[in-house]
């Protein structure tokens, strides 16, 4: 049995104490608001969840990572870079984004990414702490991705494309300038192949742990509002085209 959260007081049991099965269960109840996401996202929890269920708060092990200066790119990644048919930007449009994640249906879910969800993580993007990367093609949006930055660590949350390799050019693009910001992780929650291509690996949630500790609250090299560096020159860069 997991426990009941009032919405009235943030509080959540360790992460400890996630259920085995379903990996990594650990709470139902609170609130979306800003005060009870971010107070998770410190603590290496996040909500996940389908209509009509309550909210369910998860922190499985292991925990897929990607730490952003050992981020895998193919050749053929590399090829696509090189053409350069395509403009990527942040924060730009983070509600397109986050529809377009929605309508992608990762997390082997189509509809996991709730109406309550996309409006709380727009109140999170206004208010400084959720960002979206945006992967222009010919004027048109066609893949990007969205998170939370706290500290020197980047809490990814999900991600599309509808063109080829459009995901992989955001989380490049992202890796790169996670580096030049001087962040130590990039929180990719629960292991899939898309990812681990990408340089992805797991963690036991303890280890996790121990890094969000480390750096959840560290200075970075970036504050709120200034997310609009050159993505498309900082990835061209930084891999030698």
């Amino acid at each position: 049995m997991i426990p009941w959260l009032s919405p009235e007081l943030v509080d959540f049991p360790p992460a400890s104490q996630a259920l085995g099965q379903p990996n990594g269960l650990l709470a139902a109840g609170g609130a979306l608001t800003p005060p009870w996401l971010l107070a998770a996202y410190r603590r290496g929890i996040f909500p996940w969840y389908e209509e009509p269920e309550p909210i369910l708060w998860w922190s499985p092990d292991p925990r897929s990572v990607l730490f952003p200066e050992q981020v895998h790119v193919s050749r053929s990644l590399r090829r696509r870079i090189r053409r350069g048919n395509f403009r990527i930007t942040a924060d730009v449009d983070f509600p397109a984004v986050i529809y377009n994640c929605a309508m992608a249906g990762d997390r082997s879910s189509g509809t996991w990414i709730t109406s309550a969800i996309e409006a709380a993580y727009i109140e999170l993007h206004r208010n400084g702490h959720a960002h979206s990367v945006e992967v222009w093609m010919d004027g048109a949006l066609v893949g990007g991705l969205y998170g939370v930055a706290l500290g020197r660590v980047f809490f990814g949350e999900s991600m599309f494309s509808r063109q080829p390799d459009a995901s992989k050019l955001a989380l490049v693009a992202l890796c790169r300038q996670l580096q030049a910001w001087r962040f130590a992780l990039i929180d990719c929650q629960v292991h899939n192949s898309h990812l681990a291509s990408m340089g992805a690996i797991t963690l036991p949630r303890p280890e996790f742990g121990r890094l969000l500790q480390q750096w959840v609250d560290a200075p970075a090299g970036v504050h709120a509002g200034s997310w609009q560096p050159q993505w498309a020159t900082t990835l061209c860069a930084q891999n030698g085209e």
